[in-house]
């Protein structure tokens, strides 16, 4: 055996070899930064974009509407504003046709009532239970206009009805939409809401959560810690792991045939989309689980076994609770995905028009990315903000909820 002769560091050859090295690793770090400032580019102009054509849907266009309430003498008396019945009076005594009325009297030239919102008449029926001594005098109420008015108000309507909006001057004002965040589904894009999808989306993802979470967590422990390593747990595992790249509309089929045509449980509703989305999420949480569990170092169960503890007190006083960062890791990233999916819900009837929030799990109901897609499917060219909107509305919800997660995960993380 002959002898190695070192190597010469200071040749000419071998300097260009550390040069090249070297480069090499200032090209590799610059396209990793290049990588980090594109993605970030890309977020902010995701960002900015909604913020732009989202923010107007947040806000209202008021008009100032001059109302002669004793001259409409409607029959209603103040004693019947203050029970439960005070919404079917006003209706019965004719308060829609009196504020269009009022708004032909004071804007004939301009389009009458067509300036007003479908549901200005609901402004002033509010305004006359706060206030019943309205129904003796004249006032003006601040209500919502059309949405051709109220985009023109914005800077983005027609010739036509940015003639209007000249015409009338400061009778428009504008405020905060608070119907947008109290409200559900409408026709009128000046009065539909967040509200309604909002509810429906926290009630799915409640129970997606509610069954996900334990059966994920239960089934890795099961294949981690005393699954007997056979062919049938080898299929098992494999069917997991395929199941977490399936398409998500064959669980909205799978959900259609099992939950609606054969339980029979009731369509468009929370309970049936969170069973749908839990069936999505939970293979995700079983392989995140899985790798969780098996981070954690052996000599944790040893030491637990040397001083007396039972199998099952291993597992769950020592092992989970050193494993659950992991696991939350992948129940968020399971719970993203779930909250963003619309095939799913769409193939098991969550997109039909809801225009109440629900109120129980059972009742119909629709989700944010549902409601999102289905107003950017309308000809109104005042959905276009408020899809923006309800983007903004739902990127918030989605920060929330991670951040909420990933809390826990750092509450319970150990370093070691």
């Amino acid at each position: 055996m002959t002898d190695r002769a070192p190597t010469d560091w200071r040749t000419q050859a071998m300097r260009r070899r550390i040069a090249r090295r070297y480069a090499a690793e200032r090209r590799f770090r610059w396209l990793g930064l290049g990588a980090i400032v594109l993605s970030a580019a890309f977020l902010a102009f995701l960002i900015i974009t909604m913020v732009l054509q989202g923010a107007g849907g947040f806000s209202e266009t008021r008009l100032a509407l001059p109302i002669d309430f004793r001259a409409a003498e409607l029959n209603v008396t103040p004693e019947q504003l203050r029970d439960d019945r005070a919404d079917l009076a006003l209706a019965g005594a004719g308060l829609e046709n009196v504020v269009e009325g009022a708004a032909a009297s004071a804007f004939p030239t301009l389009g009458g009532a067509g300036l007003l919102s479908d549901g200005a008449w609901l402004r002033v029926r509010e305004a006359v239970k706060a206030d019943p001594s309205l129904l003796r005098r004249q006032a003006v109420i601040a209500v919502p206009v059309a949405s051709d008015v109220d985009m023109a108000f914005k800077g983005k309507g027609t010739p036509e009805s940015e003639a209007v909006v000249t015409a009338l001057g400061n009778k428009l004002s504008r405020g905060l939409n608070r119907d947008f965040f109290g409200g559900a589904d409408s026709s009128d894009p000046t009065r539909v809401g967040v509200w309604g999808a909002l509810k429906g989306s926290l009630l799915t993802m409640l129970v997606t959560l509610l069954i996900a979470f334990p059966v994920g967590v239960l089934s890795a422990l099961y294949l981690e810690e005393y699954a007997p390593r056979n062919r049938w747990t080898d299929l098992i595992e494999v069917s997991i792991n395929n199941l977490a790249a399936v398409p998500s509309i064959i669980f909205g089929l799978l959900g259609l045939a099992v939950f609606l045509n054969t339980l029979g449980l009731p369509r468009s509703a929370p309970i049936v989309g969170g069973l749908t989305l839990a069936l999505m999420t939970m293979p995700v949480i079983v392989i995140a689980g899985r790798n969780a569990i098996k981070a954690v170092p052996p000599s944790i169960r040893d030491a637990a076994l040397g001083i007396g503890a039972s199998p099952v007190q291993v597992v769950f006083h020592h092992v989970l609770p050193l494993a659950l960062p992991g696991i939350l890791t992948g129940t968020i990233i399971g719970m993203a995905r779930a909250l963003g999916e619309t095939a799913p819900l769409l193939m098991i009837g969550m997109r039909a028009f809801i225009a109440a929030p629900p109120d129980g799990l059972t009742d119909p109901a629709t989700v944010l990315p549902v409601q999102i897609f289905l107003w950017s499917d309308e000809v109104a060219r005042g959905f276009v903000e408020k899809t923006s909107a309800a983007i903004i509305v739902l990127l918030v919800f989605l920060l929330a909820m991670n951040g909420l997660a990933i809390y826990l995960r750092n509450r319970f993380e150990t370093r070691w």
